[in-house]
């Protein structure tokens, strides 16, 4: 919290400051704007300030009073006022006296007289996100020390606006996600759908499953929910089933006490203990080994376990998210997963899209990793090509994110000039090195266009199912529409 006997430096400072904790981690708008409420006014030595964004459904350009939050927000058409001015042209304005300025729209509220104003475009990656705008300075007009402080400002929202989940209500009003969600890049309707359940799972405490292939983000997804919901603040505890020894499995999970086993010298709080008050999540929980998963299914049901070792029973509220990239429904009735278990972390199943389904986030996210990995390496001015861009559109991607961000990462790393193109990525050596998708057994010809590709997947999933199109289309992320019009193109 700001003191009130730091100087306007030290405000100024301290607000960029904790801007940029924020973009190092997942980002709320009700977090954005409680540190935006009151400290920008006040670092600028005015009376209010308003964040103003762009509505990605209508193109309206909404308000967010940080200085009065309890008010309604404020909607205008957009090119409207000064405010639309700023978000048309991209121009900041410095206005000294509203009433006299034919471009000033009268965006106010009640009987408030606005007399300055200081408005400067909020613009991030070429896009225009919103407007920053500050009222009625109060020794009379804002100088140039002012526009330059809220340029910089205005950069670091726009940062942090890449990097916040605009949820609840907002969402079904019309502002959508731009591109991310809490780290997750992805705007195809495949992913807005995933986008829609987290939002509306993470405002109750209700136990999540998440369902697909391996490389597709699992993890990425139970922290959003993590982060969209009332334990933000307490533990995020992430539980990797595939490396736990069987041996050690349960004192990882609800921990031990002294002597509980040879080398036990001391009492050891597990995982359970660990998130209370937040979010465990059980990843690759089909690896659970059968004797624990009863002890899990207690704990489960009632919050209720022992340490390893002993007999004091003990709760941890916790909310429950797990993961799996196999088939828990068929394990279950073969005897490899506990029904009841199953039954108890799929109150709200949700099904991850593979990459194949989302050719549309392709290109974002080898934009977003050629970014990212060329800072790592010390790379500049580092882009894909246009044909680039195909070859990664059409290729089938069997390991999801993780293989189209290894496959970023090689070409940057080998990248001998500023352009990467089809040869630095060596998808032709992938594919013919391996023509397995996804599932054993099914393999798809080199030369494929990728609709043939989808559609011959698509039958040897359905095969897989035993004609069931339901189940067919769970385990490709897809609709049964969808499902049913890749069938009838093979007609």
């Amino acid at each position: 919290m700001m003191m009130l006997g730091m100087s306007e430096h030290e405000q100024r400072f301290e607000l960029l400051a904790d801007l940029g904790a924020m973009i190092a981690g997942e980002v709320e708008l009700d977090d954005l704007l409680a540190t935006f409420a009151l400290r920008v006014a006040r670092a600028l030595d005015a009376d209010r300030s308003t964040l103003w964004l762009i509505d990605a459904a209508t193109g309206d350009i909404r308000s967010r009073v940080a200085t009065l939050p309890e008010l309604p927000e404020l909607r205008v058409p957009a090119s409207h006022g000064l405010v639309g001015h700023v978000a048309k042209t991209g121009d900041p304005v410095n206005v000294h006296d509203a009433a006299a300025d034919p471009r000033w729209g009268g965006e106010q509220i009640g009987h408030y007289k606005t007399t300055s104003i200081l408005a400067v475009p909020i613009v991030r990656r070429g896009e225009m996100r919103g407007v920053l705008q500050v009222l009625n300075k109060r020794d009379g007009t804002f100088d140039s020390r002012d526009e330059d402080f809220a340029r910089v400002l205005a950069e670091q929202i726009g940062r942090a606006l890449d990097y916040t989940t605009l949820r609840g209500d907002d969402a079904q009003r019309g502002m959508t996600v731009r591109g991310r969600f809490n780290h997750v890049i992805g705007r195809s309707p495949a992913m807005a759908a995933v986008y829609e359940v987290i939002v509306r799972a993470a405002q109750t405490d209700a136990t999540v499953l998440l369902h697909g292939e391996t490389g597709t983000g699992k993890g990425l997804l139970a922290r959003a929910i993590h982060v969209n919901s009332a334990r933000r603040d307490a533990p995020f505890v992430h539980v990797d089933c595939t490396t736990l020894p069987a041996a050690l499995v349960e004192s990882e999970l609800f921990g031990h006490e002294r002597g509980a086993y040879t080398g036990a010298d001391q009492r050891v709080l597990g995982k359970v203990e660990a998130a209370n008050g937040g979010t465990l999540f059980l990843d690759e929980v089909g690896e659970l080994p059968l004797q624990l998963q009863a002890k899990l299914l207690r704990f489960v049901q009632e919050r209720q376990f022992e340490r390893v070792g002993g007999r004091e029973t003990l709760t941890a509220d916790v909310r429950i998210v797990a993961a799996t990239n196999r088939d828990l429904e068929t394990m279950a009735a073969q005897g490899q997963f506990r029904s009841d278990l199953f039954f108890r972390l799929r109150v709200v199943e949700l099904e991850i899209p593979p990459l194949r389904v989302r050719g549309e986030d392709i290109a974002d996210l080898a934009d977003h990793f050629v970014q990212q990995l060329a800072r790592r390496y010390r790379k500049s001015s580092l882009r894909l090509d246009p044909a680039a861009h195909a070859s990664l559109r059409a290729y089938a991607w069997p390991g999801n994110v993780r293989e189209l961000e290894n496959t970023i990462e090689r070409a940057v790393v080998l990248a001998r000039g500023p352009v990467i193109g089809v040869k630095d990525l060596a998808l032709d050596e992938r594919r013919q090195a391996s023509q397995v998708i996804a599932l054993d057994g099914v393999t798809l010809p080199h030369g494929l266009t990728l609709e043939d590709a989808e559609r011959r997947y698509a039958m040897a999933v359905l095969e897989r199912a035993d004609g069931n199109q339901s189940a067919a289309a769970r385990a490709l992320g897809i609709s049964r529409n969808k499902l049913a019009r890749l069938l009838r193109g093979a007609q």
